[in-house]
């Protein structure tokens, strides 16, 4: 036999003979301990204590983490996608830089959790607690987040297109900058809340509260506003639904 096709048969019976005993680069060890890197994909790791655990860069997609705790945890870098992350807790994690594409997250808590230039899009989060994260310039595009809280969270910048916001509770959060362009904010609460430079366009914000809230230079461009309530709210330069630039000196009402 050629040496050639020799060394190419070689090469391809190592390759299975890793596939088969786990040592390729890609396969996944639900065996190993918490560690940064970690490679724990399709895991079953429901209830499971990781608090304070340093799981940066861990990759942990398609795996079952219902009920975990990952409080306190370092998780910058992570891959979370198509996970399972039902009332599991991240309260005061490092989640910067994170990837929660398509996760199933109903009842999760992120109370004070730093989850700043990450990934949430697509995702299922209903009834989930972000109070107090810091979650700037994040990406919660297409979320279902029907009675999420988000109660003085710091989300400047972020994206919420086509997201579900049902329900959810933003009073004192800060929004400097956020899009809520084409959202759904059916009944949300904005009491108190810094939407400076928000965009709102073609958004669903139907009886939504936006009571005392800075709204300068937000733009409600096309959006439905029909029983929302601005009661003190500060509508300096405010673009309203029909294209009115508010005044200066608007408080509750557009003049």
């Amino acid at each position: 036999m050629p040496k050639i096709m020799l060394k190419a048969h070689i090469i391809c019976l190592n390759l299975a003979i890793g596939l088969i005993l786990g040592s390729s680069p890609a396969w996944s060890a639900c065996e190993d301990e918490a560690r940064p890197s970690v490679n724990w994909v399709n895991c079953d790791f429901s209830g499971i204590d990781l608090k304070n655990k340093d799981l940066s860069k861990a990759v942990m997609t398609g795996s079952q983490f219902d009920g975990a705790d990952f409080s306190g945890a370092i998780l910058d870098g992570s891959d979370f996608n198509f996970a399972s992350i039902k009332n599991a807790r991240f309260d005061g994690a490092r989640i910067s830089n994170a990837q929660f594409v398509s996760v199933e997250g109903t009842g999760a808590s992120f109370i004070d959790a730093i989850i700043e230039n990450s990934h949430f899009s697509r995702s299922t989060l209903e009834n989930t607690d972000f109070t107090g994260v810091r979650a700037t310039n994040t990406k919660f595009y297409q979320v279902k987040f029907e009675s999420a809280v988000f109660t003085r969270a710091d989300l400047s910048k972020s994206n919420f297109e086509q997201s579900h916001l049902k329900n959810t509770r933003f009073a004192h959060a800060t929004l400097i900058e956020s899009d809520f362009n084409h959202t759904l904010l059916h009944s949300a609460n904005f009491n108190d809340a810094n939407l400076t430079r928000a965009d709102f366009e073609k958004a669903d914000c139907r009886a939504t509260d936006f009571s005392r809230a800075d709204l300068s230079k937000a733009s409600f461009k096309e959006a439905k506003i029909e029983e929302s309530i601005f009661t003190e709210a500060i509508l300096k330069d405010t673009i309203w639904s029909n294209y009115k630039r508010c005044r200066a000196s608007s408080i509750g009402v557009c003049k």
